[in-house]
């Protein structure tokens, strides 16, 4: 684990402690409707860190299989659960044990049954390819070190057709490395920012299409919380095109 790596997941690691304390861009429960936060146990609305409420943009349906990268104290898989239903299932992976079992303990007091949360890092997801049909994610993206690896993997597990909803701290574009640091640290999810171009190009170059971001609000001078949507495309080439047989996916 690298030395950002670990000083992330021991910031976070107590904030779930602490079940709360505020986001990266500040207390994050008023991001949320009170109908929403009424869902759910007072500990999963106090551990909420993100900077926006991505499953207000994810449209879930139905039956869908969602997955929440970097879930936290699980107030976004819970509120997942609640919308695919008992035909769906929402699943929340975190690398961090304290918000680990803090979800966990949020999901028995919801009565929560459709959920599943595992433990691991968002650049090597524990999941098969072809088996999510939405990805959302909080405020978390910003801080990985290996952010190519987050969007390969992300467009790994997800089944063709299907789509993602994050909210994420996006920056202008001129602002380069070090003028992102002025603004914030790591941990609080502003010096590592992509800028609007890097998250395009970013997604582009996992196979996405489709990709939208739009901000929401000013999180510091030039960086904005933003809504981030993409889609892998129906039709994409499979592993048997490197055994030398020509084979989609549909």
């Amino acid at each position: 684990m690298s030395e950002m790596r670990e000083t992330v997941r021991a910031h976070y690691a107590a904030a779930a402690v602490a079940a709360g304390g505020g986001g990266c861009c500040g207390p994050e429960s008023t991001l949320y409707p009170a109908a929403q936060r009424e869902e759910l146990p007072a500990e999963a609305v106090a551990a909420s860190l993100g900077c926006g409420n991505p499953v207000a943009v994810a449209e879930l349906r139905e039956g869908e299989r969602v997955l929440d990268l970097g879930s936290g104290g699980g107030i976004d898989v819970l509120l997942s659960a609640s919308r695919v239903g008992p035909t769906g299932k929402a699943y929340g992976l975190d690398m961090t044990d304290e918000m680990l079992a803090l979800a966990l303990s949020n999901a028995d007091k919801a009565g929560a049954t459709n959920v599943e949360f595992l433990k691991g890092d968002i650049e090597a997801i524990p999941l098969p390819g072809n088996t999510i049909d939405v990805v959302i994610s909080n405020c978390v993206i910003n801080l990985s070190v290996d952010k190519p690896a987050v969007f390969a993997e992300t467009f790994r597990v997800l089944r063709p057709g299907g789509r993602i909803g994050i909210s994420d701290v996006v920056a202008d574009d001129h602002l380069t490395p070090a003028e992102r640091a002025e603004r914030g640290s790591y941990v609080g999810c502003i010096a590592g920012a992509l800028t609007f171009a890097e998250y395009r190009e970013g997604l582009r170059a996992a196979g996405f299409t489709d990709v939208e971001i739009t901000p929401t609000f000013e999180a510091a001078e030039g960086m904005h919380s933003a809504i981030v949507r993409a889609t892998k495309p129906v039709a994409v080439v499979s592993q048997a095109r490197q055994d030398g047989r020509r084979c989609c996916t549909t």
